[in-house]
């Protein structure tokens, strides 16, 4: 299986599992609010800290609660861990192995906190430390670049969300496969748009709110399948003294959907297309934004970062073979990274 195949899985797997994964979201959202839960620390690395950016926006706005990043070398390296005091320590891992987040969520059990699990391998270490254990139920991911067992997370990430938030319409979550399912059909408008950006060898990635996630997760895919130097940003960080890098020509790469923070994000990028003549694409579902972008179907905008990073994945496989690279294949990379 290919990792175009496993991009192509997503429609499927993510309708399984809001078919499917009811139960585990239901009870990782009884746990978040149980007596004594003030706050959330999630323990993760690389896609899944990414995802854990999902998870700081969805389950704030939804239910209000303060998320956290864990350090884990502080448990792991430092022998220094934190009070836990008042949190859910919740790890999120495909692989469930990672040495250091397993010293996290150990960390909590010792302190008496409560303790969830989402990791695609049920039977992992992680799985047998968390109280709760929310299954991707992605199937296997052959792929070293993680893509199913991404958007997998971020969509328990928001099927917890709908049972925290008793206003969340959970029928809104059918919209993602479907989405999804017409970003896969825009492969050759994607295709011509990577080779515009063939010769790139950095490049900064924005994004704002719920898609603030989705900046960080495309800058990760453009550097390990492509091998781009890829730059995460805030739209609003980036106002902040980065956008002084900007020359013409400069390669650029946004999202931009409908919602609270659509009109501050077209400002910057009209400042980017006017002031400094940036070589600038947007991932949008606006189709009238000016500009060159790919145009992915509607959906609510909390969950409009499954759709969008979909366009991402395929924007960077096509770049990497436009630029002569085998996305299947990075160079110095594992499927599994255990770090301590």
């Amino acid at each position: 299986m290919t990792l175009l195949d496993e991009i192509a899985e997503q429609p499927a797997v993510l309708a399984g599992l809001i078919e499917h994964g009811s139960d585990a979201a239901s009870d990782a959202a009884r746990l978040l609010t149980s007596p004594g839960v003030y706050h959330v620390v999630i323990a993760a690395r690389g896609t899944s800290d990414n995802a854990a950016r999902y998870a700081k926006y969805v389950w704030g706005s939804k239910a209000r609660l303060s998320v956290t990043l864990a350090a884990p070398s502080l448990h792991s390296s430092y022998g220094t861990p934190p009070n836990l005091g008042g949190a859910a320590v919740v790890g999120i891992s495909q692989s469930g192995q990672s040495p250091d987040l397993l010293a996290v969520v150990e960390e909590g059990r010792k302190q008496g906190r409560p303790t969830i699990g989402i990791t695609n391998d049920p039977e992992s270490p992680l799985a047998e430390l968390a109280d709760v254990v929310v299954p991707l139920r992605a199937g296997p991911e052959r792929s070293i670049a993680a893509t199913k067992t991404y958007t997998t997370t971020l969509m328990n990430i928001a099927m917890i969300a709908t049972r925290l938030d008793p206003s969340a319409d959970a029928a809104s979550l059918d919209a993602v496969p479907v989405a999804v399912a017409g970003v896969l059909e825009m492969s050759e408008v994607i295709n011509e748009r990577a080779r515009l950006f063939g010769p790139v060898r950095d490049c900064v990635v924005l994004g704002r709110g719920y898609q603030y996630s989705t900046a960080f997760e495309w800058a990760l895919k453009l550097q390990e399948m492509a091998y781009v130097l890829a730059h995460p940003f805030s739209v609003a960080d980036f106002a902040h003294g980065p956008f002084a890098v900007l020359e013409p020509e400069f390669p650029v790469l946004a999202v931009a959907v409908r919602g609270a923070l659509f009109d501050s994000t077209v400002d910057m990028l009209d400042r980017i297309r006017t002031e400094r003549d940036a070589n600038l694409l947007t991932v949008t579902n606006d189709p009238s934004l000016a500009g060159p972008s790919i145009v992915i179907p509607p959906t609510e905008e909390w969950l409009s970062p499954m759709p969008a990073i979909v366009a991402g994945q395929l924007f960077t496989e096509a770049l990497a073979r436009v630029r002569g690279i085998d996305p299947e294949q990075p160079r110095g990379l594992k499927k599994v990274t255990k770090t301590t």
